[in-house]
């Protein structure tokens, strides 16, 4: 059985899988151009996503299962996939910690006024007149009750938060105080003092949020997207915020990335720009490995206990 990465991974982790799996041939690369060399004749492939098309799908003649090193998916040749039965299986819930902190981080941010304290203390300006808030007792609108919403709507509780959450089918879930279906999804956006979006780029999420569901929303909100960009058109939510139908939008992923420069949300005040950072943590690839190791010692053993297997008809 051989394994062929496209990335590089540390000799330390190198090591430890061929001690912890000797009867397996390891593959290490540290790009596609170069794994694609021995695409055929590899049973798994681990790689980012990104650098995954039809053209090496079709070359991998042996492929039975890749290991996608990410939680976004939605570039995966999917229909090639499933017509080639190949198991695909990521890294979903790795990133969950440093995605909830970050939403926790810019919650607190735009509350406290930070970024014109950062540049009031460039200008050594003393101004006491700025509007402060406090988030405690507000209520907070989580679209996508899954791995990451559940640990942002867990750390907003320590601030006494409302979590009103929306999935797929509406049911209960840990933290949230109410949930409602996507068919309902109006019900749970007008309560939002702070809406946090972590949905993956599905056909079902595209364009999801859509104008009349800014015009719900508080003019006071807050929006933040740690999810995809797909979510809601650009224009869409330009003109919200230029027309005030929402105060603020903190927004870590975008249609076209890096973000071009000119792009009009460099220029808005009423938004902050990170780029597409929030999962960033040294705990990453740790996390990654963790899971890849426990679905390679199912795949070994023929159990198939997989995590974080992937629906290829749902893409995610």
């Amino acid at each position: 059985m051989k394994i062929a990465t496209s990335f590089n991974v540390n000799p330390k982790i190198q090591n430890e899988l061929t001690e912890k799996f000797p009867t397996i041939e390891f593959s290490f690369h540290g790009a596609m151009k170069e794994a694609v060399t021995e695409i055929d004749s590899a049973e798994i492939l681990v790689s980012y996503g990104g650098d995954l098309n039809e053209e090496v799908i079709n070359k991998a003649a042996n492929l039975k299962w890749i290991m996608v090193f990410s939680a976004g998916i939605e570039k995966l040749p999917f229909e090639t996939i499933k017509q080639k039965g190949i198991l695909v299986t990521n890294a979903r819930g790795t990133s969950k910690i440093p995605m909830a902190e970050y939403t926790m981080g810019m919650i607190l941010q735009v509350a406290r006024k930070t970024k014109q304290l950062i540049e009031n203390e460039k200008l050594e300006e003393w101004n006491r007149r700025l509007k402060m808030i406090e988030i405690s007792g507000a209520t907070m609108t989580i679209i996508g009750t899954g791995s990451i919403g559940s640990e942002i709507a867990r750390l907003a509780k320590a601030f006494r938060m409302k979590i009103v959450g929306i999935n797929r089918s509406g049911r209960s879930v840990e933290y949230f105080d109410e949930v409602y279906p996507v068919t309902e999804m109006e019900k749970a956006i007008e309560q939002g003092d702070y809406i946090v979006s972590v949905l993956p780029s599905t056909p079902d999420t595209y364009h999801l949020l859509k104008e009349h569901h800014f015009k719900l929303m508080k003019n006071d909100c807050l929006f933040i997207n740690i999810g995809r960009a797909s979510l809601v058109d650009e224009n869409v939510l330009i003109k919200a915020l230029e027309t005030g139908e929402i105060a603020h939008a903190v927004l870590d992923v975008f249609e076209t990335e890096p973000l071009p420069k000119g792009h009009p949300f460099w220029k808005m005040e009423n938004v902050t720009i990170t780029p597409h950072l929030s999962g960033v943590s040294r705990q990453y690839l740790s996390r990654c490995i963790e899971i890849f190791e426990h679905n390679l010692q199912q795949y070994v053993s023929g159990v198939n206990d997989f995590i974080n297997v992937i629906d290829l008809d749902r893409g995610y």
